[in-house]
């Protein structure tokens, strides 16, 4: 969380965000993370179908996000064996205690932001 700190003379200094809370926003807060992550809140999905849920997604893209959400431990990569070979994606458990925060957001953006007029691109 973000704290003020003292200052030598008993000032109180500007708050200082937290290096780990501007990490993870960063990290979540990647172009087209968030919606990946929204569709894997539903269940496990292959890459084509996560490509599907989010089309105007590249599939180059896609494919970077998920190495590193996967780096990251947040998405897990499972192959499933027989033919077809099929690699199937999944949250983690770190990924799936993101949920509660990324609903919450969700929500937000339901109340507030679909009462804007979209901007003039």
């Amino acid at each position: 969380m973000c704290s003020r700190e003292e200052r030598t003379h008993g000032e109180a200094a500007a708050p200082g965000c937290c290096p780990f809370y501007h990490e993870a926003v960063e990290l979540v807060g990647r172009r087209w993370t968030g919606a990946i992550l929204r569709v894997l809140m539903d269940g496990p999905l292959r890459f084509s179908e996560i490509a599907q849920a989010v089309p105007e997604l590249s599939d180059r893209l896609l494919s970077e996000r998920m190495k590193e959400l996967e780096a990251r431990g947040i998405v897990e990569r499972t192959v499933l064996s027989g033919p077809p070979l099929r690699v199937e994606y999944s949250l983690s458990r770190m990924g799936r205690e993101l949920e509660p925060a990324l609903s919450e957001l969700e929500r937000w953006a339901h109340r507030w932001l679909r009462r804007r007029v979209p901007a003039q691109v």
